[in-house]
């Protein structure tokens, strides 16, 4: 801030080298007219100013004739200091500051100038290939980044990962630790709660059994499985437990799943009795009441499933972790849909509204439990008409306290708008309420209250249940008897779509590209298939059979455009769909499709057990996780893959015919035959991983796969150059009995 002037000789200011201090001196004894005499000529005397103005240019911009100003002569003939005199550490600053607001003012007309041609520059350029081009570069980024990261760790680059060295780890799963859940003092079932930390992965690759065999194609592999494949005893074989954990036989080496036998009622007759309680003829009926998907909770080994599977239902097993005798680890052992869930402390990973039916055979849940808040989760999973089934003693009750737990339970579901359907034995049946007018004619506190907004989340990941009924608020409140039936269903509407935040046109894009996706994957993959098949000469690779593939995981599942385009060209098999929460959340999408599928965090190990899919699929999943904070590294998550994938199907063939024989035709109808039979004793398309994402990922992806000892290969898309394709095989590397020992 500038110093005020002060009229009178007083306030006259020094200004070191001029003659001012002279004339101050002399002007105390002089008149006034001898004081203006003098003032003219030290005016007069006093050397000109032009070396200021010459050595200070920005002067002009204080003009001295405008209105009056500090730097102009006062009242009195006073000239106040200049703020530009040499040798005042005050003008000095003066000057820099203007100086400074001055460069200031320049930067921000440059910047909008810049902006403004910037601006007109984007209007006469694509958008798209702006976008395109910063997409690039982006991966570009991500992958030099993962370049640097390999780098740095030196000659542990190349070199391979190791075996992982304890028996116990053929059957490991991170995150599940019940010895250490109790130590921390968990209990009453919560020792199963999922807790996934630092340490909780084994960085090596888990060998299979020292006994391992390929599983049997389907619909063998089905029914019945190796028994050195999974972990089980022959007591827990023969021990009682889930109703349909009892529908099974210890043949010596194998394990087979009957679905009816002489000792007991089998699961046909089970689903049956389930089916004419509902009202309908039979269980080949469901589909046209609404029923689709199923959640199966504690399935046993997964019977209940399996026979709906050939009616054209989808059943989900979920079950606690088990170190031995698991459930999940038998059901996927079946090729079936499975995976290790509980409902002790937090919400499943599935969206509200997401099932048709709950199916509960002597499941160990004991409903009555927390205040019925078991309950009140199996109501938010369930859509509007969706039917809850549960067998258990505690419906015959004929003591006084379960008597007490069973009208607790009964009444319970009363309050959460759930209709007694029927009763048979130990069966009993309820329908979820499809009018939500049900929910405020209850009498005041009589049930759980309506979740607020902020409550009632869509899909919950690490969520801790909750007392409230949620999924009321959502657009996707749609009773199963007003959906469309199966296989119309995976086609949504307009209407449903707009549900989904999407439209027609990216539907049916969507569908489009996964078509063409799944015909050129077949095509890649049939002459690697049957390279070792005797063949005509000139004739070209079959196509794989319809049971050559059991399941699938899908690892960024989008749309679920993938799982559709399998079922579309025929192929028994059932997807995985995995929605990334690093992404788009479409798992709603995907399950109202009749899908099955689920949110999870590739960063954690998937809720399953070794050697669960045949085929790993991920298109952008790389890119995806590239573009969130680091938290996991590319070889943690290849790490993860190897341990889902199953080996490679070894398959042994015949070929001893020559060409140019004459007998060489009836030698290959011979052959034939005989490889049609031994073709049943495996499965083919096992061990596969197809990796989709930008090119410069797909080659930092490359280096990786040498370390896990994949089979590897990158193909180029003719329809896209910025995309390629990484197919691997995990080959079968049999455990030796040093190794286990």
């Amino acid at each position: 801030m500038s110093r005020p002037l002060h009229r009178g000789i007083s306030g006259g200011v020094r200004i070191s080298g001029s003659n001012d201090d002279l004339w101050d001196s002399q002007m105390k004894d002089k008149t006034d007219k001898e004081k203006e005499d003098y003032l003219d000529k030290t005016r007069a005397s006093t050397p000109d100013n032009s070396y200021l103005s010459l050595r200070f240019p920005f002067r002009v911009f204080f003009s001295e004739t405008s209105s009056p100003s500090k730097y102009a002569a006062t009242e009195n003939g006073l000239h106040s200091s200049d703020p530009f005199t040499i040798g005042s550490p005050r003008s000095r600053q003066k000057l820099a500051m203007f100086l400074l607001r001055l460069s200031l003012a320049l930067i921000v007309i440059l910047a909008l100038t810049g902006s403004f041609w910037w601006t007109i520059s984007i209007s006469t350029t694509s958008r798209g290939q702006i976008i395109h081009n910063y997409r690039r570069l982006q991966e570009q980024l991500v992958s030099d980044l993962w370049d640097i990261g390999e780098l740095s760790l030196g000659s542990s680059k190349t070199k391979e990962v190791d075996f992982c060295p304890e028996e116990e780890s053929e059957n490991y799963v991170p995150c599940f630790n019940v010895t250490e859940n109790l130590a921390l003092g968990y209990s009453k079932g919560d020792e199963n709660d999922r807790q996934c930390g630092k340490g909780s992965r084994q960085n090596c690759l888990v060998l299979p059994p020292l006994n391992y065999r390929i599983p049997l194609r389907w619909p063998t592999g089905r029914d019945v499985i190796w028994v050195s494949n999974v972990k089980i005893t022959a007591q827990e074989v023969l021990s009682s437990g889930s109703f349909t954990k009892r529908m099974m036989m210890l043949e010596e080496d194998q394990i087979s799943f009957r679905s009816a036998s002489l000792m007991f009622d089998g699961v046909e007759d089970y689903s049956h009795q389930i089916a004419e309680m509902i009202g309908l003829r039979n269980e080949s009926n469901f589909i046209q009441a609404g029923v689709r998907t199923i959640l199966d909770i504690g399935c046993g080994y997964g019977s209940f499933g399996a026979h709906l599977f050939s009616k054209q239902l989808l059943t989900m097993c979920i079950a606690n972790y088990e170190a031995s005798g698991s459930q999940v680890q038998l059901t996927l052992e079946r090729g079936l849909p499975a995976m290790i869930g509980s409902f002790t402390l937090k919400q499943l990973p599935y969206p509200s509204l997401s099932f048709d039916m709950l199916h509960c055979a002597r499941c160990g849940i004991d409903w009555d439990q927390k205040d019925g808040i078991f309950l009140v989760e199996a109501d938010r999973l369930l859509r509007p008409g969706g039917y809850f089934v549960w067998t258990s003693p505690l419906t015959n009750a004929r003591n006084k306290e379960n008597i007490k737990r069973w009208n607790f339970i009964r009444d319970f579901a009363e309050n959460l708008c759930w209709k007694l359907v029927s009763q048979e034995e130990e069966t009993v049946v309820w329908s979820k309420t499809d009018k939500k007018s049900c929910y405020s004619s209850r009498k005041p506190g009589s049930g759980p209250s309506l979740c607020s907004k902020s409550h009632d989340v869509e899909s919950p990941h690490y969520r801790p249940l909750q007392a409230c009924i949620a999924g009321t608020q959502s657009r996707r409140w749609i009773p199963i008897r007003e959906r469309a039936t199966w296989p119309s269903r995976s086609h949504l509407n307009k209407n449903e779509l707009a549900a989904h935040g999407s439209s027609l046109e990216d539907f049916a894009e969507d569908g489009e590209r996964w078509k063409a996706a799944v015909t050129n994957y077949w095509s890649l993959l049939s002459p690697i298939i049957f390279s070792d098949h005797p063949k005509r000469p000139g004739d070209e690779d079959p196509s794989p059979p319809y049971n050559m593939l059991r399941n699938v995981l899908d690892m960024n599942a989008h749309f679920g455009g993938l799982n559709s385009a399998l079922l579309e060209t025929g192929k028994s098999v059932w997807v995985m769909n995995v929605v990334p929460t690093s992404g788009p959340n479409y798992l709603p999408m995907i399950l109202d499709r009749g899908f099955v599928g689920v949110l999870h965090d590739w960063c954690e190990a998937f809720p399953t057990y070794p050697r669960s899919y045949d085929l790993v699929h991920a298109d952008g999943l790389l890119t995806l996780e590239a573009s969130q904070q680091r938290r996991c590294t590319l070889l943690d998550l290849f790490l993860e893959i190897d341990r889902l994938l199953r080996p490679e199907a070894s398959q042994p063939t015949i070929s001893l015919c020559k060409n140019d024989t004459p007998t060489a035709k009836s030698c290959y109808q011979n052959l034939l035959t005989v490889n049609s039979v031994l073709s049943q004793l495996s499965v083919h398309l096992q061990g596969w991983v197809i990796l989709r994402d930008s090119a410069a990922l797909i080659e930092s992806s490359r280096a990786l796969t040498a370390r896990l000892k994949w089979d590897a290969r990158v193909v180029d898309i003719e329809s896209n150059s910025e995309e390629k394709l990484l197919v691997c095989q995990k080959p079968f590397i049999k455990r030796q009995a040093s190794q286990s020992s």
